[in-house]
């Protein structure tokens, strides 16, 4: 298998909303805010109207355009044995996705995401991941990871507790591991921890400028340049308009954005990303290739509702 996802197994729930509606229930737009109560979570959603479900998450979300680029790809995620779950699951196989988890009935419910997307195309989240958030080492299976040329990780998946021994087993019976640092929320939340994977588990590391700055306190994209050299590994940056970057030691690509696109909605621009990069990397190509059909995706998902092309 080419690349085995690790990562929240959520669905998402896609619906547009104008900008008070992000002021009155105090959120941050385009960040992701997590939801510790189911009730609060269904609170939320019970004033709007949904355009759309989709088996989602970061990292499903990636290993989906992986796999519609051909390559043979496999997905490890906790969902349980209900309504949301069954579907979850429908995707993935629908998608010729290999699933490595035998859904069984938790005690939370299979996680959701509710994306709400601003007249701009901005998407602001509200996450409650249910049993996703409860996923351990026994859930990863160590044959599929063997068996598989890179790993994709996110950093929603991190956290302390069980899902970290689950993080750190498929990091240890890796060939090789990808990351996404997901949003800078949660880089803000585990920066030492990030800083250390990034720097000594981590072989391939996908951010976009935010989430990199805030990673290493840097004050202008010198540093990250700097840092990116000193790694000896390869880091890939989103920089919205100003396209995008690999830094593989002193080897520096870059890579500009397409032009005249007609930008729906922004979910799911850096799993596609990653998807289109990781596609590349693992056929072969060279960075700006890689970078180019990286941009391509993204380009292309932007332009619908929702984070699957």
């Amino acid at each position: 298998m080419k690349i085995l996802g690790i990562g929240n197994a959520i669905v998402d729930v896609i619906c547009k909303v104008e900008d008070d509606f992000i002021k009155k229930n105090g959120l941050t737009k385009s960040t992701m805010k997590l939801i510790f109560e189911e009730k609060e979570f269904k609170q939320l959603l019970s004033n709007l109207k949904i355009e759309k479900t989709v088996s989602g998450g970061s990292v499903a979300n990636s290993i989906v355009g992986l796999s519609q680029l051909k390559n043979k790809v496999g997905f490890i995620g906790k969902v349980s044995d209900d309504n949301l779950g069954g579907k979850y699951e429908e995707g993935l196989k629908k998608e010729n996705v290999q699933y490595f988890y035998s859904k069984k009935k938790e005690e939370l419910p299979t996680g959701t995401c509710l994306i709400l997307v601003t007249p701009d195309s901005e998407r602001t989240m509200c996450t409650f991941l249910g049993t996703a958030g409860k996923i351990n080492e026994d859930d990863v299976d160590t044959n599929a990871i063997k068996q598989s040329e890179i790993i994709l990780l996110e950093g929603y998946l991190w956290d302390e507790g069980d899902p970290k021994k689950a993080f750190d087993k498929a990091i240890t019976n890796a060939n090789k591991v990808a990351m996404s640092l997901s949003d800078q929320f949660c880089v803000d939340r585990h920066k030492p921890h990030f800083l250390n994977l990034v720097k000594n588990k981590v072989d391939i590391t996908f951010a976009n400028e935010q989430e990199i700055m805030s990673l290493i306190d840097a004050k202008n994209f010198d540093e990250v340049i700097n840092f990116g050299k000193s790694l000896k590994k390869l880091l890939v940056i989103t920089r919205g308009e100003n396209g995008a970057i690999s830094i593989n030691g002193d080897e520096i690509t870059d890579c500009g954005v397409q032009k005249n696109l007609n930008i729906i909605d922004l979910t799911g621009a850096g799993d596609l990303f990653a998807a289109g990069f990781l596609h590349g990397h693992v056929n072969g190509l060279s960075q700006k290739e890689c970078l180019k059909k990286g941009t391509e995706m993204s380009s292309k998902v932007i332009q619908q509702i929702g984070a699957r092309i």
